[in-house]
């Protein structure tokens, strides 16, 4: 059988079944698991085994069920509210101040932790009765935490820059420091986006009355408040780019940093740890099953002959080797609207980046594309977990259509960013130069 037809076979059957709501993990490998037999015969068998034994053999995957408790412990740690009291006496006076000071923290909590959902569900249950109470537009202020609510896979530690470490095998200090500028860049641009539309159309969020502004002393207090958050931060990442730590080690030392930001905040009870323990379970498990099924999906498809398939393929691209990343880009845009991007990394990644090695692009600039893009799947509809998040926390005044809604701008914004990092690559792979 061509390769042609085996390929149309394969991905159609992946298709039909997560279309009948089938966990990915098990579609992944089960659909792999059958094409090998039927291509290679019982002795494929014992490359799913092989495969799957390596993957459980890597050091570094340690670090993702450390880092998913590091974020469980912290989004009840009580840092949250604390960053928020400072950030609404700093930003409030300024036109759309709340909302900027909610995509700062966002940025923060995502510089704490390595995932999208601590941040969304932590700032839409604090910020966000807030931002309505204070006559907010509801689409300027769902818009806003949808966004920078999933900047925890990009603002590393990230749970999929780890991910992606693994099935490349990319230094994930590297990726790490790769995140930090475009982290910001997003950070500049959504902040920007709101504080113009907030200067052109003020009732779209309106500074503060004076009487609740506080003075400097209530000021300068609630600084101390960016005190833990900070130190976390450059107990991860610091220890990474000093060398002093590897990122899994590192993974380990922000467990010990939100135990300690949940203890000075007396929130460190026997419930959360239990709490934290059960949904880091939960998400490890899930994570680790999606890694069994991709390993088997990468075997089988590399198994057919799939790698020469894919880049003879790409020659009918137009544009040379930028329209083949611009084809790659829009189609993992595409599946991050519909798939769960830990899924769409295992089954992408090892499909594109023999093709963007090819045509001789950096893997860690093309990573950090990657992130960026499943990023933004977090947050577009239909199926974007951001918006399922902030669904079960808003008001039942506001419709998923309004939710639907509130994110276009805020895509526009983001979508901008990837289209710079892809025009000037020094903004992902400046910083990993200057420290590694």
């Amino acid at each position: 059988m061509s390769i042609e037809l085996l390929t149309v076979l394969f991905f159609v059957s992946l298709l039909i079944l997560l279309l009948m709501g089938l966990p990915l993990s098990f579609v992944l490998g089960g659909v792999s698991v059958v094409f090998l037999y039927f291509t290679w015969g019982p002795e494929a068998f014992y490359m799913v085994a092989a495969q799957s034994w390596g993957a459980m053999n890597k050091f570094t995957l340690v670090a993702v069920p450390l880092f998913i408790f590091m974020a469980m412990i912290l989004e009840k740690s009580g840092a949250a509210k604390a960053l928020y009291d400072m950030m609404y006496l700093w930003f409030g006076p300024v036109p759309g101040g709340l909302a900027i000071g909610t995509v700062v923290i966002c940025a923060i909590f995502s510089a704490m932790c390595g995932i999208s959902g601590a941040a969304v569900v932590t700032m839409g249950t604090i910020a966000l009765p807030n931002m309505l109470e204070k006559k907010y537009d509801k689409f300027m202020a769902i818009g806003c935490i949808n966004s920078g609510g999933g900047w925890g896979i990009l603002i590393p530690p990230s749970v999929i820059m780890i991910l992606y470490s693994l099935i490349t095998g990319e230094s994930v200090g590297r990726l790490f420091a790769g995140g930090v500028m475009p982290g910001l860049m997003l950070l500049c641009l959504v902040g920007g986006y709101i504080l113009v539309k907030c200067l052109i159309n003020p009732k779209a969020g309106p500074p503060l009355p004076k009487e609740e502004r506080g003075d400097w002393g209530r000021k300068l207090a609630a600084l101390k408040a960016v005190f833990l958050p900070l130190l976390i931060v450059f107990m991860v990442l610091g220890s990474i780019i000093f060398g002093v730590t590897t990122p899994t080690e590192a993974a380990a030392v922000g467990v010990l940093g939100a135990l300690i930001s949940a203890a000075v905040h007396r929130q460190l009870t026997w419930w959360l740890i239990r709490e934290a323990c059960l949904r880091t379970f939960r998400l490890t498990g899930m994570i680790m099953w999606i890694l069994f099924g991709a390993y088997c999906f990468a075997a089988a498809y590399h198994g057919m002959g799939a790698e020469k398939f894919v880049r003879d393929m790409m020659h009918f691209i137009p544009g040379g080797p930028w329209g083949a990343i611009i084809f790659i880009q829009a189609v993992i845009f595409l599946l991050a609207m519909v798939l769960d991007p830990a899924g769409i990394m295992m089954i992408c990644v090892p499909v594109f980046l023999p093709i963007v090695k090819a045509h001789g692009f950096d893997p860690l600039w093309f990573g950090i594309l990657f992130v960026i893009n499943m990023e933004i799947g977090y947050m577009t509809p239909p199926f974007g977990f951001n918006l399922f998040y902030l669904k079960g926390i808003v008001p039942k005044s506001i419709s998923m259509s309004d939710i639907y809604r509130s994110v276009i701008p805020f895509t526009i914004m983001e979508s901008t960013g990837l289209v710079l990092v892809m025009i000037f690559p020094q903004i992902a792979t400046w910083l990993p130069g200057l420290f590694f």
